[in-house]
C-alpha cells in the first residue's frame, strides 16, 4: 500500500514537470495559466458531479433494500469494517459482470455493480469485490485520478497550442523561454501528451493495486478477490460492453476492464492484468 502511494506521488511528480516543461517552451507562463485555470474548472465540475454523471449514462437506479438484503448487508458489514459511513448502493441494468464506486469522499460516496455480477459471483467474491471498491473510496482515488486528469488536460492543451504555434510561425523566444528549433519544439509537443497519457494510466493502474490489497485486509479473503477477477475477466470476454467515447472515458472507474482486454496494448491499459493481480493477492498474508 505505501509502495503504491509512493508510486503514484513520484508519477503524479513526473505528469506535473511534463506541464512546466511544455509550458515554457511555449514561451511564457500565460498561457500554462490559463490552460492550468480551465483544467481545474472543468476537472471540478467532474470531481463533485461525477457520481450523478457516471449512474446516470449507465442506467444506474438505487438499490432498495427489501430487494436486495443480502448486497445491503455486504456492503453494511465491509463500510463498517473499513470505518466509513455506507455508500449508497446502485444496480445498474448491464448484463456485463462489473462494479465501480464513484463520489469525492467516503461521506459522498456511491457503488454500482451491474446485474451480471450479481449473477455471476458468490457472496464470498462479491464481498471482496465490494471490499475493493470501498478500498477506492478510503484511499481517495477519485481526488487523485482528477488531480491526474487535470495536469494531463493542462499539457494536451498547451501541447496543442505548441503545435499549432510551431506550425503557422513558429515560436518567439522571450525572458522566459531559452528557445529551440521549431522541429524539436513540435516534436515535443505531439510526444508530451502521448507520455502524459502513459503516466495517468499508470496512476489508474497503480490505485487498481492498491483498492486490491485495500479489500484483502478489510475482508480478510484475498483469495474470494482473486477468484473474483478470474470470473469477471471470463464473464466480460463473454458478454463485453459495446465500446463507445463516453464509455472508454469512464472505464477505469471499474473494477476489471470492461472491454475485451485482448484488444487493448497493456501499456495503454486502464487497469493491470487480471492474471498479476490474482498472483498479488494470493501471495498476501493476512
Amino acid at each position: 500500500m505505501v509502495w503504491n502511494q509512493i508510486k503514484t506521488i513520484l508519477l503524479l511528480g513526473v505528469l506535473t514537470a511534463i506541464m512546466l516543461t511544455v509550458g515554457r517552451l511555449l514561451g511564457g507562463t500565460t498561457g500554462l495559466t490559463v490552460a492550468l485555470v480551465i483544467a481545474i474548472v472543468m476537472n471540478a465540475i467532474t470531481y463533485f458531479w461525477s457520481d450523478k454523471i457516471v449512474l446516470f449514462m449507465y442506467g444506474a437506479k438505487e438499490a432498495k433494500k427489501t430487494d436486495f438484503p443480502e448486497l445491503h448487508k455486504i456492503v453494511e458489514e465491509v463500510a463498517h469494517a473499513a470505518h466509513i459511513p455506507k455508500p449508497k448502493i446502485y444496480i445498474a441494468p448491464i448484463q456485463t459482470p462489473n462494479a465501480f464506486a464513484t463520489g469525492r469522499n467516503p461521506s459522498h460516496a456511491a457503488i454500482a455493480c451491474t446485474q451480471g455480477i450479481l449473477q455471476l459471483l458468490t457472496k464470498e467474491e462479491l464481498k471482496g469485490v465490494i471490499g475493493h471498491e470501498i478500498g477506492h473510496v478510503t484511499n481517495r482515488d477519485i481526488l487523485v485520478t482528477t488531480v491526474a486528469a487535470t495536469i494531463a488536460a493542462v499539457i494536451s492543451y498547451v501541447a496543442n497550442m505548441a503545435q499549432f504555434a510551431a506550425l503557422f510561425g513558429g515560436m518567439r523566444n522571450d525572458r522566459e523561454n531559452s528557445g529551440g528549433s521549431i522541429f524539436g519544439m513540435l516534436a515535443l509537443a505531439i510526444l508530451a501528451p502521448i507520455a502524459a497519457l502513459i503516466i495517468q494510466l499508470a496512476i489508474s493502474r497503480s490505485r487498481e493495486y492498491g483498492a486490491d490489497e485495500a479489500s484483502a485486509r478489510v475482508v480478510k479473503n484475498p483469495e474470494a478477490l482473486a477468484r473474483a477477477l478470474e470470473k469477471l475477466e471470463s464473464g466480460i470476454h463473454q458478454h463485453p460492453m459495446q465500446q463507445s467515447a463516453s464509455i472508454a472515458a469512464t472505464s477505469s472507474l471499474f473494477i476489471a476492464n470492461p472491454f475485451n482486454a485482448t484488444a487493448l496494448l497493456s501499456l495503454f491499459s486502464t487497469h493491470p492484468p487480471i492474471a498479476e493481480r490474482a498472483r498479488r493477492l494470493r501471495a498476501m498474508k493476512i
